[in-house]
């Protein structure tokens, strides 16, 4: 097949994905075919997200690539952030990436709400200030920051350019995409007293490191609005390797007077067309160990689901 005819079938494949009737066929395409090709012979575009905003993606990184061929990233975790959110509210974007989640909650809260975007690489946080003037977004304030539990330098790691969004500072002994060194400090020290007395969501997802991400925000707990909510990507695995435990998140959350719940998540690419296509999840009620990656979202709603 000659380049200019599977180029033409990839974007006709694409845009039935992300925008033709049904789900028939949808996730055998995307996982088979058009996921690894687009990683693989990756496209430059601006691109229009589901909710509205736009996004200059390079379809070798994860996030970028779904952006483009289903015009979403984290369904679920999205749809919470639309019930959740309203004109007005605060939202904190520990580990924002490109911008995708606090784009998105720039337009929920308004005008009149605030966005504080977090992310500690510099390259990725040109793309997300990029995202925001793309989108003309006033009420996004975003840092080039890292997010710990004191002050310390942190050597942060990317295996590869596939997926940006996997920059940690977990021990890794293969070869590297790229390093580089920030200094970190509390997420109390990074926000402004207005900033956290009206935060509504704060979410965080920081590839290993959110033990100590927690840790250091638990001073400001009690600061926080009555309704506030906590959303927290933990990885065991990855946490054990700095020592860390997700146990002892819990306990730090539970002594704060916050319950457990758990978001579905799944970041394959065949998962997205039903995901998209029927209503995003809701947290439920999570009483187990946590033995696997996860989203766990921490409320002081005491129910058996999160409305």
């Amino acid at each position: 097949m000659s380049t200019p005819v599977r180029e033409t079938l990839v974007t006709l494949g694409s845009r039935y994905v992300r925008g033709g009737p049904g789900t028939f066929g949808k996730a055998v395409l995307a996982e088979r075919w058009l996921n690894p090709h687009l990683r693989e012979h990756p496209r430059r575009r601006v691109v229009r997200a589901r909710f509205g905003g736009l996004f200059a993606v390079d379809t070798r990184d994860l996030i970028q690539r779904y952006l483009y061929l289903f015009g979403a990233w984290e369904p679920h975790l999205s749809g919470w952030l639309r019930r959740r959110l309203r004109p007005g509210d605060g939202f904190v974007d520990v580990g924002a990436n490109i911008g995708v989640l606090s784009v998105l909650a720039s337009q929920l809260v308004g005008d009149a709400g605030r966005v504080v975007a977090i992310e500690a690489s510099p390259d990725v946080h040109r793309r997300l200030v990029g995202n925001g003037r793309l989108n003309a977004r006033r009420n996004i304030r975003a840092l080039n920051a890292a997010v710990s539990d004191g002050h310390k330098t942190l050597t942060f790691v990317l295996a590869s350019s596939h997926n940006t969004g996997a920059n940690s500072i977990v021990p890794y002994d293969g070869p590297a995409e790229a390093t580089f060194d920030i200094e970190a400090r509390p997420l109390p020290e990074l926000l402004e007293p207005a900033e956290i007395a009206n935060a509504r969501v704060i979410k965080i997802d920081v590839e290993g490191a959110e033990g100590s991400v927690v840790r250091g925000m638990a001073p400001m707990l009690g600061s926080l609005r009555p309704d506030a909510e906590i959303s927290v990507e933990v990885a065991p695995e990855r946490m054990a390797r700095l020592g860390d435990r997700v146990d002892d998140l819990l306990t730090v959350m539970r002594d704060a007077g916050f319950h457990v719940y758990r978001l579905p998540n799944d970041y394959a690419p065949g998962s997205y067309p039903r995901a998209l296509r029927g209503e995003p999840g809701v947290p439920v009620r999570w009483r187990e160990a946590v033995v696997e990656e996860c989203d766990l979202i921490f409320s002081r709603v005491d129910a058996e689901t999160l409305p």
